[in-house]
């Protein structure tokens, strides 16, 4: 049963104190601070719970600069995109001589309780966590073991108590549609992400308010969402290329992505950009090289990673940051694969 709440004479709170509130012995406090797994989820709960009520902390020592290592965690990596990020962490970690250890949650957006026991167990230096976010008791123990944590997202929109670096995913839809309807097309597609990640919302609000602010309606049947792979690009481009009446344009909402519409695209013989322009999202090294050339919106994947990770090390080494959150531009890049649509261009004359 629990007791009520500790008290000590110097105001301090002890693990023998919250021991004696929750009714345990001192050990298992001691197991739940250091993340062991032998606590059964019950008691575990109400340690937590002592702990978080009476503002428990922990003393810790600085560690040396560069000692240790940094867990870097995907919601899942096995994309293109997430070497851009990997890249963008190592060039920051490798010269302070802090390894970097991968893994990935199976695309799921919060971590399982098991996964950051194992964590806690082995207290790295601090996490990154790329398009993934922590429950508040989550968060709690991470502080409690003073294990700094940056937070890689796209969505702009995490806590202000959390430390972030994303991007503009609002402006980057709006800049791709705005391109779109400035080449003269009304009848324009979208191909987000998933609508439970916020960044893929945030890319098809841009491109409704684009056409709000042309005074143009959205046809709610171009609007999908999926994946931000390839297969999703292609299977929607496929549904929405053999309609009737289909799409002159569309965005989609990641470079691979746009690579299935291209491919869809060329299976239905449809030219890019005669017959459809297509435009992508991300601007990776890759999008240069498709033929025709991809016109996409540069996020800066690397930089963002890159910042995220120097706020980490800052974090590690006990630097108070300047700010909380880093906003990243977006940016048109146009190259080959819009122009205006075919009834718009002139007719070529012939002698």
């Amino acid at each position: 049963m629990t007791k009520s709440q500790p008290s000590t004479a110097t105001g301090a709170v002890t693990i023998a104190a919250i021991a004696d509130e929750v009714g345990v012995s001192t050990a298992t406090v001691s197991k739940v601070l250091n993340g062991r797994l032998d606590v059964s989820a019950v008691t575990r709960a109400r340690v937590e719970a002592s702990l978080e009520r009476n503002r428990y902390h922990r003393r810790t020592r600085r560690l040396p600069a560069g000692a240790g290592q940094i867990d870097l965690v995907f919601h899942e990596y096995d994309s293109t995109w997430a070497m851009e990020i990997i890249r963008g962490v190592q060039a920051i970690t490798a010269p302070a001589k802090v390894d970097v250890v991968l893994s990935q949650l199976d695309g799921r957006h919060r971590p399982p309780q098991e996964w950051l026991d194992g964590v806690l167990a082995r207290k790295p230096r601090g996490v990154l966590f790329v398009q993934c976010h922590l429950t508040e008791p989550q968060r709690q123990q991470l502080h409690r073991r003073a294990i700094p944590f940056v937070v890689i997202d796209t969505d702009s929109a995490t806590s202000a108590s959390v430390p972030t670096v994303g991007a503009n995913n609002w402006s980057g839809g709006l800049l791709a549609t705005r391109h779109l309807l400035e080449l003269g097309h009304r009848r324009i597609a979208v191909i987000s992400g998933p609508t439970d990640v916020l960044c893929s919302r945030a890319r098809t609000a841009g491109f409704r308010a684009a056409h709000e602010e042309a005074g143009l309606p959205v046809d709610p049947d171009l609007v999908r969402h999926g994946t931000f792979y390839v297969a999703t690009g292609h299977e929607h481009a496929m549904d929405l290329l053999t309609r009737p009446d289909r799409p002159t344009a569309i965005f989609a909402g990641s470079d691979m992505q746009a690579m299935g519409v291209l491919r869809a695209a060329r299976q239905l013989g449809l030219h890019v950009p005669d017959d459809l322009s297509v435009i992508g999202y991300d601007n990776l090294p890759v999008a240069a090289w498709t033929d025709p050339a991809l016109t996409t919106i540069h996020q800066p994947l690397r930089d963002m990673a890159g910042a995220a990770a120097q706020m980490l090390l800052d974090l590690a080494n006990k630097i108070d940051l300047a700010t909380s959150r880093i906003d990243l531009v977006t940016e048109l890049i146009v190259r080959e694969t819009t122009a205006p649509p075919a009834h718009l261009r002139p007719t070529p004359t012939t002698r």
